[in-house]
């Protein structure tokens, strides 16, 4: 066992030593809801990038490719200043939601290059302009752009033009867990010599200046490049630098002098590095070298084609275990902090880092695919964030109490305390978790931390997050919004790789978080069933504008919908809350009891999507082999929206195969369901799968009988409607010949194919789920398939592509469609990634090639990332199809293995 691994297996505990220190500072904490205590509501506005240098937060931090402890006391990061521009660079810089045409658009060049699960090693990248930073073209371009326009980035300023730029490369090695090493390498890619200002800051959080007896922490020198910074909670640690380099210290406080015209407490505040710097103002940092912010200034020549580097060190006083011993998996050598030992301690960390990332690939994998399986998991890695959210307290701050209504945002959310080490889904562009996106993030750490992936599924279900209702929380901007309920399928496929690599699991693991869900399946059961019809609403359910109307909003036709996403996703609830009650049931009978609740429940959600006899009222369409949303009007009538897109390929998804156990449970349990399907006979459609074993005996829960799955597939898997180059598409390219439409009061809504950006301002304009390839969908049609495979084998097969002659079992169709989403981030023959779409820098240029961007959603055509930029939470799942691409080939398939 490797290094890292042995840290890995040590380190259980999300609390755990060598877990102590990681990229936990967010890179975009003003604009949020947590830092919004404006009247109205308008979180962008009232907290805008103009204000970070100068305003201290209230419930985080940002940073530059920088670190922190696990509840961000203290935080480690760099600042630049390449000479030209108005401000020191201490923090990525983009447009707020209301400034980009496609919603807020973080707009720099940064990468997260390596990372190991324990952090013991990190890599990252910042390309900083060497002419003054856009920042007014940037914004004035991009509020003149409409919607059908393309983003104005960075590249489309010239900025780089002759490649007048620095790549800053920041690497941290941990020697121990309180001993973390940071060396800066600057790279000069241009042809002259170029001056760069580099400053590691150390920087205590604000958590004193808000009124409830917090004690101020203190940094001073301490002797030549020294900079001691003592917390009340963390203990002393020493930040060393270079001992000629000039130290600067201000103070981690509002410049309200700048902001508010009123007087300063202190002439040290948060600016003064910044303002000394940049401006040269001399009495902006303390000369008695005190405060809790404070920096050591570099300033670097670097010649053309050339490098310079800048180390730093940060030791814990006395950094020794509770015996006196230094962690054995330490290679700590203080006596110079900065000497032969830093290197050796860096040059260890990385042959560890190439060891662990070794151990995850296969003989059969390529090196491009390599490369991007670590860089999708570094990335993820980095997208760990530390999230403080005491919404009591917020809700206090704004003048509201528990027992009043108001319209204050999150209201009802009293009793939610976030204050944990969570996954974003990109921590600039949303730095704030999200329900469904964290399930799909444990889902891709499970390659590389499984105990950490299942903490991520239990903390949402926790008393601090659960609503008492038992409604799992969304996200920030509205914590009561409703996000597809697939924790229960994360968690056991986290047991699942759990059994692959001990053959036990953790079947503790699986009690725990079935309990709790039992609560919000209930919440689900009670809330979004108004009729009691076992039809579905939810709203939006991460969507967002992949319906004809704002589902999150009031119909204007009045009414109601019922979403054939919304039911698809509680049946597929209630087979992965079957298979966890089966599992369970070895330990109590009264499992089995749920288990039948559960099997009966899935029966009636079937056959409330396709009663017996024609309907017209049902989302199952005859006419088009195919689910559609249903709008109910006032008067009572029906009408199916004829949209093709994702809503109806979902109720694929809610598909499980389940293989006997040796024992008499699954026959008894069977029996049992049986019996409720013959007291109801109008039920008994559901059961015609499972009635019937397939291969090896399975039995299988589906949605779809065999003659609907051959007709939704023949529409999944045609080229001229959801099967693109790259992955199934969100929308049919049937609507961009024929799109629908929707009239209503004289006013028509429209649904036409948009396989790239979005073209309204649904839900913010920031996404588009109208043509786009999305990852978290496509990865449960994959598993559905695989799932279908299992019960009906090799004999079962369908044309792939349809239309092409070409057949494949459901198996390669799986297969298929994962090779043509990993073939978005690789190299074509002639050297192209898809990904980068006509971006000629980064398709063509060394310095830029293998930088890969793992985008929240790509176009459904060509490929090309789009939205977010460093979206490496759910699209990390790639990671997932590379490894399982090997333990899920037909010569190795174990269905048992499924989740």
């Amino acid at each position: 066992m490797d290094a890292e691994r042995i840290r890995l297996a040590r380190s259980a505990a999300p609390d755990a030593p060598w877990r102590r220190w990681g990229p936990y500072l967010s890179e975009r904490q003003w604009g949020t809801v947590r830092e919004d205590y404006s009247p109205d509501g308008d979180a962008w506005n009232s907290f805008p990038h103009d204000h970070a240098r100068s305003r201290a937060y209230r419930w985080g931090e940002d940073g530059l490719g920088g670190v922190s402890d696990d509840k961000q006391r203290l935080c480690l990061s760099m600042a630049l200043w390449n000479g030209r521009d108005p401000i020191l660079k201490e923090r990525p810089f983009g447009l707020t939601n209301g400034e980009g045409n496609h919603g807020e658009d973080v707009k720099e060049y940064y990468f997260h290059l390596d990372s190991t699960p324990t952090h013991s090693y990190l890599r990252y990248l910042y390309k900083y302009p060497q002419a003054a930073f856009p920042y007014d073209d940037l914004v004035r371009t991009g509020a003149a752009r409409d919607r059908r326009s393309f983003e104005y980035e960075l590249l489309d300023t010239g900025v780089f033009a002759g490649d007048r730029y620095f790549d800053v490369f920041v690497e941290y090695a941990k020697a121990d867990p309180d001993d973390l090493l940071m060396l800066v390498t600057v790279a000069n890619r241009g042809p002259e010599e170029a001056v760069l200002h580099v400053l590691p800051t150390l920087w205590f959080r604000n958590t004193w200046s808000w009124g409830q007896g917090a004690d101020r922490p203190v940094m001073r020198a301490a002797g030549p490049g020294v900079i001691r910074a003592e917390h009340q909670e963390l203990g002393a640690y020493r930040l060393h630098c270079s001992a000629g380099v000039p130290l600067l210290f201000t103070e981690n406080e509002t410049n309200h002098e700048r902001l508010h015209g009123s007087r300063n407490a202190t002439p040290y505040v948060k600016d003064g590095i910044g303002r000394h710097v940049v401006g040269g103002e001399a009495a902006a940092v303390n000369p008695e070298l005190t405060g809790t912010k404070a920096a050591a200034h570099h300033t670097l020549a670097v010649p053309a084609g050339g490098e310079a580097t800048v180390r730093v060190r940060l030791t814990k006083e006395h950094a020794h275990d509770a015996e006196g011993v230094r962690d054995p998996l330490g290679t700590a050598d203080v006596g110079d902090p900065l000497g032969a030992g830093f290197d050796a301690v860096m040059s260890a960390r990385r042959a560890e880092a190439d060891a662990f990332y070794a151990g995850l690939t296969s003989d059969t994998m390529g090196q491009d695919e390599a490369l991007v399986l670590r860089r999708a998991l570094s990335g993820l890695l980095w997208s760990k964030q530390y999230y403080q959210f005491d919404v009591e307290t917020w809700l206090a701050e704004h003048g509201a109490d528990p027992w009043t209504r108001t319209g204050q945002r999150n209201h009802a959310w009293y009793d939610l305390d976030a204050d944990d080490i969570l996954l974003m889904p990109d921590t600039w562009e949303y730095p704030w978790f999200a329900a469904w996106d964290l399930a799909f993030h444990a889902v891709a750490l499970a390659m590389v931390d499984p105990e950490l992936a299942k903490h991520q599924i239990e903390v949402l279900l926790g008393e601090r997050y659960l609503h008492p209702n038992g409604q799992v929380p969304a996200y920030e901007w509205a914590f009561g919004d409703v996000n597809p309920p697939v924790q229960a399928w994360a968690a056991r496929f986290i047991d699942s790789m759990d059994r692959g690599l001990d053959g036990a699991g953790d079947l503790d693991f699986i009690e725990r978080v079935f309990q709790k869900l039992l609560v919000n399946f209930t919440w689900w059961v009670n809330r979004k069933d108004p009729d009691g019809r076992n039809v579905f609403q939810g709203g939006f359910l991460g969507l967002d504008n992949i319906g004809v109307f704002d589902r999150s909003a009031a119909l204007p036709t009045g009414g109601t919908l019922d979403q054939a996403d919304g039911t698809a996703w509680m049946a597929f609830y209630t087979q992965t809350m079957l298979q966890m009650a089966a599992e369970l049931s070895d330990r109590s009978p009264a499992y089995e009891d749920l288990a039948v609740r559960f099997a009966t429940h899935f029966l009636r959600i079937s056959a409330s999507t396709d009663r017996i006899g024609e309907v017209k009222e049902e989302m199952w369409d005859e006419a088009d082999g195919f689910f559609y949303d249903v709008l109910r009007l006032p008067g009572g009538e029906a009408v199916r929206l004829k949209v093709r897109s994702l809503v109806g390929l979902l109720p694929l998804c809610a598909t499980t195969v389940f293989t006997p156990r040796p024992d008499e449970s699954d026959a008894r349990l069977y029996h049992r369901v049986r019996e409720f399907a013959r007291r109801h006979p109008d039920l008994a459609a559901g059961m015609s799968a499972a009635d019937r074993p397939g291969v090896g005996g399975r039995r299988m829960l589906s949605l779809l009988d065999e003659r609907k799955l051959r007709r939704v597939l023949a529409r999944m898997l045609d080229e001229e409607e959801f099967l693109s180059p790259y992955g199934i598409r969100s929308l049919s390219r049937h609507h961009a010949a024929h799109p629908y439409t929707f009239h209503v009061d004289g006013r028509e809504y429209r649904v036409e194919y948009l396989p790239a950006e979005s073209d309204s301002g649904m839900f913010g304009g920031n996404s588009n789920w109208r043509g786009p390839v999305w990852f978290p969908v496509n990865v449960l049609v994959i598993r559905a398939l695989q799932h279908l495979y299992a019960f009906y084998g090799d004999d079962f097969t369908v044309e792939c592509p349809t239309g092409s002659g070409h057949r494949m079992t459901l198996h390669q169709v799986g297969e298929e469609i994962s090779a043509r989403l990993v073939r978005i981030f690789l190299r074509d023959a002639g050297g192209r990634r898809p990904v980068y779409g006509g971006q000629r820098t980064f398709q063509e240029d060394p310095h830029w090639r293998d930088l890969i961007q793992f985008h929240e959603y790509f176009h459904g055509d060509d490929g090309a990332g789009l939205g977010a930029a460093h979206q490496t939470g759910w699209t990390a799942l790639v990671a997932v199809l590379l490894v399982m691409k090997d333990r899920l080939s037909a010569a190795d398939f174990r269905p048992d293995d499924l989740a």
